[in-house]
């Protein structure tokens, strides 16, 4: 269905299938380059000599590299001291004095040191350096860790005092230098007030862009404190509980006691993670004097926006373009932004709707931009119940306003119109508008499908400015063929992106997660961008966020009990856990690449002593071979070295073909010994891993993205649909060590793990303005479902080779990190002793008998601390996290839910799934529906997962009356052992009563089918009890008659 702004796309529709060849050319890469001078680890500059020629070192410690205008700037305004080593720094000659200074340190200066002021600023550069080769590396390659040893005696050199001549001389050198890199700007009035506000303009620049905001001791120390006294507490509570069994109810006391030692067991798990929590802060205004100075291009890096779908009549194509349109107009450069939207159900609605999506933005995204509004999905920024007018000083806002809303309502009824005429697919199959057959009419057997809409020629808004890429991508399916579903989806986008445009960086997002921030890939580049720690990033995850919620949040859809606490609790350790959407990606992590290597620092030697004695004394004088012999490709280790020595020489491509050869890749070894040429990767080793694509291959060996010079946009296009063809992915590593891994239906948690245990790290990032926003099920029914597909894609991972448990262990996942991922994958066996111990209280009630027999002083005293540990841990948890006790109370509830429920069949689904073969599905059938304000709220849909919790309330009810009857019917002294057992039971019943009141609804009806089969059940279990007591003494002996007689 071309339209005019398709037309000046690249070629409209082009589909195609995996038996195609193409002509071969030869591939173009960049030479890196290599770092010939030591750099700083805070800013990327150089660290320039001193004027005795020696380098300048901060640290007389560790050596840690900094610059002395960081390290001035540390001093003067930061912590005072090195960032690797904490020690404090000394004064060097020539250097301001601060507070902390020690007193009898000699004054070398005749004036001191004015950080502030430019014009008295002492400096160490060297005048003649080049700021083209420092530019290169902020924005380019690695820099490496440079680190020394140092002994006390490199500051003991020369003491004089310099001159007020020799001083103003040596400031205007530095002024000059900087001059010459641009980073001042010369007064032409001779004033100093530009001076100064460019200097502070270079020193703001210089710093990190971003800090680690650690929870204050006050806060943080307690909540340690009392985690370990609640450990040890548990541990004399469990000496308690084995070595006091209750005799005359073994079988109660037995089941408890084993529910009780597994549910410490998931106390730890889920606890000790949370030992080191911290948040991060970022400066987005260093990021901008950083990468994008006044009259220079831009030098923020390209992302790629990854957008799935299914079905779009399940995701209403609406929510969908608004996703899109709040990407295509972030606050980012437009020719940095791609987005990819993947259609895997070959759908011609969605293909209609972000064809009218398309057009639309052409006005949405310079009215978003003009006007700096946000959110900038049109959807929600119009239903915002605000005041829209705060802050918008244009005169001409409120008119452009009416406008552009005015035109949202039309594009909401071409999108509904398209909805409507999808509801019914004609028998012949949907036709284009050029009268060809759909392609996508059969969604199980169709080709490979790519459609760009934007970022060509001539797809300009109406203000004729440049608009970001938007491309259309559906995989090819064929039968016979295993696609993997959202996982193979999302590597099908890898390939299409890195063929098409190949940006370093990549940001998912499901269909119904919007842009609420517009800077949030603005956050995400303060870590990836960042000189020091980007390179070792594999991703930045967001927290997820979300609208349409009822306040109470009844079924803890908001999760924010996880996303406030735990995940800043892994923060703190090697990096949260991937959730599957809101997540920036390293694209080289994602490709199965090990992170850089720190350079390890030199070790302590002493001078005093002959070099002999360092053998003996822990050091080592013995010089390391240059040459480093590299890992294998399959153990991955060392790839991410061999990447850059192939990318050592230049290519010529080919006038005869726009594709690539591998034999190219291979001509360009001829430069190195037999040594490191069998070292590697040889070409049936890169087909092997990426399959048979050698412009693809060919992009994987551009750290810094990009696509290879004089490549056709046609010849592109039909290599990436040859990438996401249905056979591209036979006999390669995609889905095992490259992309997102396959295995189980939650494959952002293997993804995820699979990456930190390389080694790679992953950050937290939590602006003050939500990144991103999506909807969630606030049904009951929906929700269980939901946490069912959670809790099966754990179980499958917990039965295959990626457990943590036993996966990993000779790789670099730390062992807090472990504990999580073990964590996440055995909580759905948690509900087998849940749904145990919420059934004890009934059976104690009924029987009379109960899990402990008398209590007596000591053990009255291990109960009680064990609670008030419980609620301290609590109460501290929500100090230092913030979040509230509603929140907090509601987590707790649903975690009782969802565990006697949705985790309940999740484990036997994933047995039967994983062992038998056997594949299970509930079915959901909607009953009611309410048009109001969170109606969905109140939609009752029928599902099996109803019937084990309501079971369980109506025994517990049962056992309440009946208990409280035998204490009415046997006088005062039963009351006191009935405490306890109606403690327990009141204990389910409140945790399930959000699951009662979503079965009440709002009417208060609750479905015949679940009264039944609830009453049903809790009936049977007890009369059958009540028929077979197990704890009733068995009579033995002759049996005994009344003889009627009154003797």
């Amino acid at each position: 269905m071309p339209t005019p702004h398709q037309e000046a796309a690249m070629a409209g529709l082009y589909t195609g299938s995996h038996g195609r060849h193409e002509d071969d050319g030869v591939v173009q890469t960049h030479a890196n380059a290599t770092l010939k001078s030591k750099t700083c680890n805070i800013c990327g500059d150089e660290i320039d000599l001193k004027e005795n020629g020696e380098m300048f070192v901060a640290c007389h410690v560790c050596g840690f590299p900094v610059c002395q205008p960081c390290y001035d700037y540390e001093r003067a305004e930061g912590q005072q001291s090195c960032p690797q080593c904490h020690t404090r720094y000394k004064r060097h000659k020539g250097c301001r004095r601060v507070e902390g200074d020690e007193d009898d340190a000699e004054d070398d200066f005749e004036d001191d040191f004015q950080l502030m002021n430019p014009t008295h600023q002492p400096s160490e550069h060297n005048v003649n350096g080049d700021y083209s080769h420092h530019e290169s590396h902020i924005n380019g390659g690695a820099i490496p860790s440079v680190a020394g040893s140092v002994t006390g005696k490199d500051f003991d050199g020369e003491k004089e005092a310099y001159t007020p001549e020799e001083w103003k001389e040596r400031v205007e050198k530095w002024k000059t230098r900087q001059e010459k890199r641009g980073l001042v700007t010369k007064p032409e009035d001779g004033g100093n007030d530009q001076d100064d506000d460019d200097y502070f303009r270079v020193a703001e620049a210089r710093q990190p862009l971003w800090r680690k905001v650690p929870i204050p001791s006050r806060l943080i120390s307690p909540y340690r404190i009392v985690i370990v006294i609640r450990l040890v507490i548990l541990c004399f509570f469990f000496h308690f509980r084995i070595l006091t069994p209750a005799y005359d109810a073994f079988p109660l006391w037995l089941i408890s006691v084993i529910c009780e030692i597994w549910f410490g067991v998931s106390w730890i798990l889920d606890q000790f993670p949370k030992w080191l929590p911290i948040t991060r802060e970022t400066y987005l205004d260093r990021l901008a004097l950083r990468f994008e100075r006044e009259g220079e291009p831009s030098k923020l890096l390209p992302v790629d926006f990854f957008v799935s779908s299914v079905d779009p009549l399940k995701e209403p194509p609406i929510i969908t373009a608004n996703t899109v349109l709040s990407i295509l107009s972030v606050d980012y450069p437009v020719e940095k932004v791609s987005c990819y939207v993947s259609d895997d159900g070959a759908s011609m609605l969605l293909f209609d709707a972000l064809a009218e999506t398309a057009e639309f933005a052409r006005r949405w995204v310079p009215f978003c931009k003009k006007y700096s509004i946000e959110p900038r999905a049109p959807e929600f920024y119009f239903s915002e119940k605000i005041d829209y007018l705060k802050d918008k000083v244009q005169p001409t806002f409120v008119k452009d306003r009416r406008a552009m809303k005015r035109e949202y309502e039309e594009f909401k009824v071409r999108i509904n119109a398209l909805v409507s005429k999808a509801q019914k697919k004609p028998e012949e199959g949907w036709v284009m508008q050029d009268g060809t057959p759909w392609p996508g009419n059969n969604t199980r057997d169709h080709p490979g499908m790519i459609q760009v809409y934007l970022g060509a020629e001539g797809a300009l808004d109406i203000e004729g400015k440049e608009l970001p890429r938007l491309v259309y991508v559906s995989r090819e399916k064929r039968p016979g063929y295993q696609h993997h579903k959202k996982a193979g989806a999302m590597n099908a986008l890898i390939r299409v992106s890195a063929v098409l445009t190949n940006a370093p960086f990549m940001l998912n997002l499901d269909c119904d997660h919007y842009v609420n921030n517009s800077k949030a890939v603005r956050e995400a580049m303060c870590f990836l961008m960042d000189p020091q720690v980007g390179k070792k990033l594999c991703y930045v995850q967001f927290p997820q966020r979300f609208d349409g919620i009822d306040r109470h949040d009844r079924y803890a859809n908001r999760n924010v009990v996880f996303f406030d606490i735990n995940m800043k609790g892994l923060d703190g350790i090697q990096g949260p856990v991937y959730v599957g959407t809101g997540c920036v990606f390293n694209r080289q992590a994602l490709y199965g690449y090990d992170p850089p290597a720190s350079e390890k620092r030199a070790k302590m030697t002493c001078d005093c002593w002959p070099k002999w004695c360092c053998c003996c004394c822990g050091g080592s004088r013995k010089p390391k071979s240059k040459k480093k012999g590299l890992k294998a490709l399959l153990g991955l280790g060392g790839l991410y070295s061999k990447k850059k020595k192939m990318m050592g020489k230049q290519y010529t491509r080919k006038a005869s073909g726009p594709a690539f050869d591998l034999e190219e890749i291979e001509e360009g070894f001829e430069g190195y010994d037999d040594l490191e040429k069998s070292s590697l990767m040889s070409q049936k080793n890169f087909e092997k891993r990426f399959g048979m694509s050698p412009v693809f291959i060919a992009s994987t060996l551009m750290e810094e993205g990009g696509r290879p010079e004089g490549s056709s946009p046609t010849a592109l296009i039909k290599e990436a649909i040859h990438v996401i063809s249905c056979g591209y992915e036979e006999k390669t590593e995609w889905g095992k060590e490259l992309g997102w891994i396959y295995g189980s239906i939650t494959e952002d948690i293997l993804t995820g793990f699979k990456m930190h245990c390389r080694g790679w790290r992953s950050v937290y990032c939590t602006p003050k303005r939500a990144a991103f926003k999506g909807s969630a099920p606030i049904n009951l029914s929906d929700r269980l479902h939901q946490v069912l597909r959670w809790a099966l894609g754990s179980v499958e991972i917990f039965l295959s080779r990626h457990c943590p448990l036993w996966y990993g262990y000779g790789g670099k996942l730390k062992w807090l990190e472990r504990l999580a991922y073990i964590n996440t994958i055995v909580y759905p066996f948690t509900s087998i002793a849940l749904v145990a111990y919420c059934t004890l209280p009934a059976v104690c009630l009924l029987t009379g008998k109960f899990i402990v027999p008398t209590l007596n002083n000591l053990a009255s005293i291990w109960f009680i601390a064990l609670f008030m540990s419980i609620i301290a841990t609590g109460v501290l948890e929500l100090r230092w996290s913030g979040v509230s006790i509603e929140d907090w109370w509601r987590n707790e509830q649903f975690w009782v839910i969802g565990g006697v429920s949705a985790h309940l069949f999740a484990v036997f689904q994933g047995l039967l799934k994983v062992l038998a073969g056997v594949d299970t599905n509930f079915t959901v059938t909607s009953k009611t529906a309410d048009d109001s304000e969170f109606g969905e709220l109140y939609l009752f849909k029928w599902t099996t997962l109803l019937i084990p919790p309501t079971t369980l309330i109506i025994i517990n009810i049962v056992g309440v009356v009946a208990g409280i009857s035998g204490a009415i019917n046997n006088g005062y002294g039963s009351w006191g052992p009935l405490f306890g057992k109606l403690f327990f039971a009141f204990w389910v019943i409140v945790h399930l009563y959000p699951f009662l009141k979503g079965l009440m609804g709002r009417q208060n009806r609750t479905p015949t089918i679940v009264v039944l089969w609830s009453i049903l059940l809790a009936s049977i279990f007890s009369l059958v009890w009540v028929r077979i007591d197990p704890f009733l003494p068995k009579q033995t002996g002759p049996i005994l008659k009344q003889c009627g007689v009154d003797c």
